[in-house]
């Protein structure tokens, strides 16, 4: 299957869909989840054109990872939270809503989680976390 250039995170990544920033350079984009799972869920995507991890190159795979790292260690930091959950789903079969590569960063503990893509979140809300997890990268 190849890529489709108009998923919404190609289009975040091109700027024609505003997105709550949190991190960027010249490899990856991190930003907040619109339809949190946890106050402070955070997406890290590659800026390659990647649908699946399978479908990434090893060294962009290596700048998308430092970037998780980055980004987890911001969020422990600022959000006090005491583990975070790493999720990655590769194609629709696994759970994957978004057809370009991307990892879910959510603070705190399963127990806490609510269902993923179940509510849209309090965008004021989101927005003060993504200021202060930014503030910290």
């Amino acid at each position: 299957m190849s890529y489709d250039n108009n998923n919404i995170f190609a289009k975040i990544l091109r700027g024609e869909i505003p997105s709550f920033k949190v991190y960027e350079d010249d490899y990856t984009l991190a930003f907040m989840d619109i339809m949190p799972q946890a106050d402070g869920h955070t997406l890290v995507i590659p800026k390659f054109a990647a649908q699946t991890l399978l479908d990434i190159p090893a060294d962009q795979l290596s700048h998308t990872m430092t970037t998780v790292q980055k980004v987890m260690s911001a969020l422990k930091s600022t959000l006090g939270a005491e583990g975070v959950v790493l999720m990655q789903l590769n194609g629709e079969a696994a759970g994957q809503t978004v057809p370009h590569l991307h990892f879910h960063l959510i603070p705190e503990h399963l127990s806490k989680l609510k269902g993923h893509g179940a509510a849209m979140g309090d965008m004021e809300k989101i927005n003060a976390l993504a200021e202060k997890i930014r503030a910290a990268l």
